[in-house]
């Protein structure tokens, strides 16, 4: 095998240039071309290909050297750059190449289990397998690498803007809220365990008591939770909190952000600042708490209309406290069949509704099914209202409004994805003042919406004990074309404020002080005002790469059951382990 020695890389593959300079390039074969001859390979590295020729007539050991050549060989390569006579107008350097004066074969490789090339159909999981094979394609290689721009443009925005970045402990104390802990047994202290962080929540608010008045980190998290393509039960944010603020302060500080991000990594101007809906507005409009607004197609309440109709279904959901929503597929007619209508309503009976009203307007007289049910004039103030035309679909829900609104949510999300009719492009929107609690049907009983330190608004504390369920927060989401890229809020630094809060979501002075006793200690020293949130390092660059899976961004990523392919985690340990730990493996037995 070859050696190094004497040649010391000038010029990346992709970056080559300067016909007549003399270059080393080092990298991995994507091809070799044998024209008897006269040899080409194309050396592949992170920055792009490069064209290296070679003739027997020139020197003819190189020459059997480059004939040996195969698919993967590491090659370093020194030449001579020229113009190339059979160009490439799809490679960066496909009007040049090198003709090369010495090659050193660094290391050979078996014939991989699957050509590296960016167009690929070959199964996930055996790519997953050889990740760092898969990693070598070009597609997965700029994804990573514009993660790790926007990485940089992070640190370097916010230390601009005073921030420090302080680490935070990766083995915590547990408190179970949300998702499920990944836990880690201590040899030391025997039968405890650890918890690996599912944010830096606490920490940070100490540090903002501790003085340091902006904090960053770019956090590792892990959740113990189901996964789907936007989600890993390991995950990275942009973590922040900022003293002697409000909501305004830090809204303002992370649109400068993300105008800043989209300028540096694509050279995209985002104007700012950012539209705003309160919860509120965004579920009525929408049906969800992170809508994307890339297409219209809003939620229109027609319950005036029907209060007293006819049609049971109707009035009947009405009578019980909800509401009649529709939502109005333009120009959809030919498209949304009869049939397409039915599968329609087998999924949103399959998210919980009871079934599917609709209008389907193709002919000269929109076509009803319930239309014999309705007075004079109903179906005609139904179009009306909806702003519905001949060519026209309209979808109509009936229920609850927790039922109403996620569904048509739902439904609007589905048909616009099957009509193909969201356009490119990045719409953000902060969602403001979210309900500071939720009921829980199962415990019957108020939890908090997000963690229990956040601020509830001012005008709403008055309600905390009386109706919890008009209590909205101080918190705020960060969405981007329908996902949700950041979760924050103001916290609460007042003692008695804190301690009234614990008491409304039933919480005893014994949980209180073994989920929270320490910060709550803490707060008895004087805390500034403070605040923050945590965006998705993960999800935004997924987006912002046009991937459809965070795998695409992830380097090593786990699949659906949370293992990972190539190494094998999570795998067995031996007794000895388990002994030091004093843990012991109990059997799930099968039933019989």
């Amino acid at each position: 095998m070859d050696t190094m020695q004497g040649l010391k890389r000038t010029h990346y593959c992709g970056e080559a240039e300067g016909i007549g300079n003399e270059i080393v390039v080092g990298g991995y074969v994507q091809k070799v071309r044998d024209l008897g001859n006269l040899i080409f390979i194309d050396l592949r590295d992170r920055t792009g290909i490069v064209q290296l020729a070679f003739d027997d007539a020139t020197d003819r050991d190189i020459f059997e050297k480059a004939s040996a050549c195969h698919s993967e060989y590491v090659l370093m390569a020194k030449g001579i750059i020229r113009e190339r006579e059979s160009k490439n107008p799809d490679l960066k350097t496909g009007n040049i190449e090198i003709d090369v004066k010495d090659l050193r074969i660094l290391a050979k490789a078996q014939t991989p289990p699957f050509e590296v090339v960016d167009d690929t159909n070959v199964n996930e999981e055996l790519r997953l397998k050889y990740r760092y094979l898969d990693l070598r394609r070009k597609v997965l290689q700029d994804n990573i690498i514009m993660r790790s721009k926007i990485a940089k443009t992070a640190r370097d925005y916010f230390y601009e803007n005073g921030f420090i970045e302080i680490e935070t402990p990766m083995m915590i104390k547990s408190t179970p809220e949300g998702a499920r802990d990944y836990l880690v047994p201590s040899r030391v202290r025997k039968g405890n365990f650890y918890a690996l962080p599912q944010s830096p929540q606490m920490y940070k608010q100490l540090l903002m008591i501790s003085g340091f008045d902006r904090y960053i980190q770019l956090a590792r998290c892990f959740r113990d939770e189901d996964l789907r393509a936007d989600r890993q039960p390991e995950f990275t944010q942009i973590d922040l909190e900022m003293s002697f603020v409000d909501v305004e302060d830090i809204l303002e500080m992370n649109e400068g952000f993300i105008k800043r991000l989209f300028k540096d990594v694509l050279d995209v101007d985002i104007p700012t600042p950012l539209p705003r809906l309160t919860y509120k507005e965004a579920m009525e409009r929408y049906g969800s708490d992170k809508p994307d607004t890339r297409f219209g197609m809003e939620i229109t309440d027609i319950s005036a209309l029907v209060k007293n109709s006819g049609f049971g279904v109707f009035s009947s959901a009405i009578e019980a406290g909800g509401s009649v929503r529709a939502i109005v597929a333009k120009n959809a007619a030919n498209s949304l069949t009869r049939k397409e209508i039915d599968k329609l309503t087998e999924y949103v009976r399959g998210i919980g509704a009871k079934g599917l009203a609709f209008i389907r307007w193709i002919d000269e007289e929109p076509s009803c099914g319930f239309a014999k049910f309705l007075a004079d004039g109903e179906l005609e103030a139904i179009l009306n209202k909806v702003d519905a035309r001949k060519g026209d679909v309209v979808l109509i829900i009936a229920d609850k409004n927790k039922v109403t609104l996620p569904v048509l949510g739902a439904l609007r999300l589905k048909v616009a994805k099957q009509l193909d009719i969201i356009p490119d492009g990045y719409n953000f929107l902060w969602i403001t003042e979210f309900p500071f609690f939720e009921y829980d049907e199962e415990s019957d009983s108020w939890v908090a919406m997000h963690h229990p330190f956040t601020m509830p608004m001012d005008e709403c504390i008055q309600y905390l004990d009386s109706e919890p369920g008009r209590v909205t927060a101080k918190a705020y989401d960060l969405v981007l074309n329908g996902t949700e890229l950041s979760s924050g809020s103001i916290r609460i630094t007042d003692y008695e404020l804190q301690q009234k809060m614990f008491r409304a979501l039933g919480l005893s002075d014994e949980e209180i002080e073994a989920k929270f006793g320490f910060l709550v200690e803490a707060y008895k020293y004087g805390a500034a005002p403070h605040g923050g949130m945590g965006i998705g390092l993960d999800r935004l660059a997924m987006i912002m790469t046009g991937s459809d899976s965070l795998r695409d961004v992830t380097a090593f990523p786990k699949v659906q059951n949370a293992s990972e392919l190539m190494s094998g985690a999570p795998n067995a340990v031996d007794d000895e382990q388990l002994k030091e730990l004093s843990i012991s493996i109990v059997s799930e037995k099968s039933d019989k």
